[in-house]
């Protein structure tokens, strides 16, 4: 239990519900985006459910490490566009599976886990948490053990949603991966607006 102890300036704790509720808080952007890879898929694969949550898991711990890094200076830089970046990544990914879906050739891409789509989708979907990262700079939380729970917790987050979204994709593939551009084009806006207006 220690493990998942951290200390604030002043000590002020941060505890293993607290991180918990955090973590899947950061994760939810990649889950919502793996329902839509398990939508898109023909045959669930736990490989590329697996890859998956690497990816997602990865990244989800991968970008607090950088904006703790980087540090409280960097504070009012990264929060200014991090929503702008997210929103033109899952609006460009988006688009683009609404195109494939509505294409000839739409067959081919469809249970696609390339190394660029996937690059796209994880920092789109753990920009947030490099602004976490910078405030737990800030905080002075121990950021290894914190990282480590963010990811697993993403990963696993991950592969349940991609085996949620094999199952619907089943019977409905087309009008799946249409929603699934949709779903991620109205996270991209929703993360904006609630930055813009927040």
């Amino acid at each position: 239990m220690l493990f998942f102890r951290f200390t604030f300036r002043r000590e002020t704790p941060m505890s293993l519900l607290t991180l918990f509720i955090t973590a899947v808080g950061l994760s939810m952007d990649a889950f919502a985006v793996s329902i839509c890879k398990g939508l898109a898929m023909k045959k669930l694969s736990m490989k590329k459910a697996l890859v998956i949550g690497l990816w997602f898991g990865g990244f989800q711990a991968l970008m607090p490490t950088i904006g703790y890094l980087l540090g409280t200076r960097f504070e009012s830089y990264v929060t200014g566009i991090d929503h702008w970046i997210a929103f033109v990544l899952l609006a460009l990914i988006g688009v683009n599976m609404i195109k494939e879906a509505l294409s000839v050739e739409a067959e081919e891409a469809d249970d696609s886990i390339g190394v660029k789509i996937m690059f796209l989708l994880a920092v789109a979907t753990s920009i947030d948490a490099l602004a976490v990262g910078v405030t737990y700079a800030f905080l002075q939380v121990r950021i290894i053990p914190a990282v480590i729970f963010i990811g697993v917790t993403t990963f696993v987050l991950s592969i349940a949603g991609v085996k949620i979204g094999n199952v619907f994709g089943l019977k409905y593939k087309s009008k799946a991966e249409i929603a699934g551009g949709v779903i991620l084009i109205l996270m991209g806006l929703k993360i904006l607006v609630e930055h813009l207006f927040a």
